[in-house]
């Protein structure tokens, strides 16, 4: 791999970063959110008995209105293929946290709504959800730099992505 780096232009301002730097920047990002990660999600399990990704679904109903979303735009969301997110519903509609409704709209819709078993369960969760953001990620980061964090990567989220080089 060549340490040429490249000269970029990014929101008003050259960036000059060489290539070894790059790569060792992206996996730290990689390495540190998937530590922290895996220890919210073992807390999650241990303590609320819900898994994380099951969180997210319950949180993502929960902030949105009508505390209901289509279930194809829901499996998006949380980044799961149709077919594991249907697996992942049937088991959250089994335990009463999610029902499945019929779009009032759009007959081809089946919606995810929120149940009030559900959001008990959910309550519950975020309570230790927010004590494990708090000690794994605010604590060593400190809230300047997690803003920063926070920032960087929303700006990656929204990025128009450029042609690969590749």
């Amino acid at each position: 791999m060549g340490t040429s780096g490249r000269h970029l232009e990014g929101r008003g301002r050259t960036v000059s970063v060489d290539d070894e730097t790059l790569v060792t920047w992206w996996g730290l990002i990689l390495e540190g959110f998937s530590r922290a990660h895996g220890r919210i999600d073992a807390d999650l399990r241990e303590v609320a008995d819900l898994p994380g990704p099951w969180f997210e679904v319950l949180l993502r109903l929960s902030r949105t209105p009508g505390r209901e979303l289509p279930l194809t735009r829901l499996a998006k969301e949380v980044a799961f293929s149709s077919g594991g997110f249907t697996k992942m519903a049937d088991r959250l509609v089994a335990r009463g946290l999610i029902e499945r409704r019929p779009s009032p709209t759009d007959r081809r819709v089946t919606l995810a709504g929120l149940t009030p078993q559900g959001a008990r369960v959910l309550d519950r969760a975020l309570r230790v959800h927010l004590d494990s953001l708090r000690r794994y990620v605010l604590e060593p980061l400190g809230a300047e730099r997690l803003e920063q964090v926070a920032v960087g990567m929303k700006e990656l989220r929204d990025h128009e992505g450029g042609t690969p080089t590749l």
